[in-house]
């Protein structure tokens, strides 16, 4: 993934809005959210939202620690074709996201599972 305008608005009073903007845009299936489930089966489809904890830099990447909240969904073990009866809760994890100060291109680390 890259996260150039997150790149573009660094050292800037923007920085923190680009960040958990752009972070809010990314599928969540590219991000660890799965690994991070504690209570549900399943990352559901609903929007997550992206807080960011801390940002520091070296010579070639910027590193920003995030608290992502997002709906997971309790699996009631048998089929169900009403998506709308299913039950979410909401999960929580941290995650490490390093961005390259050249490229934009991000990796992300889940910090806790």
């Amino acid at each position: 993934m890259t996260l150039t305008d997150t790149l573009h608005a660094w050292g800037t009073p923007e920085f923190k809005h680009c960040f958990t903007s752009e972070l809010e845009k990314i599928p969540a299936d590219q991000l660890p959210l799965q690994q991070a489930l504690e209570h549900t089966s399943r990352v559901s489809n609903e929007p997550f939202t992206v807080t960011m904890i801390s940002s520091s830099d070296d010579p070639a990447c910027i590193h920003v620690k995030a608290g992502v909240f997002y709906s997971g969904i309790v699996d009631p073990g048998a089929c169900i074709e009403d998506q709308a009866s299913l039950n979410t809760v909401t999960e929580h994890c941290e995650l490490q996201v390093d961005i390259d100060k050249k490229s934009g291109n991000a990796t992300v680390i889940l910090l806790n599972s």
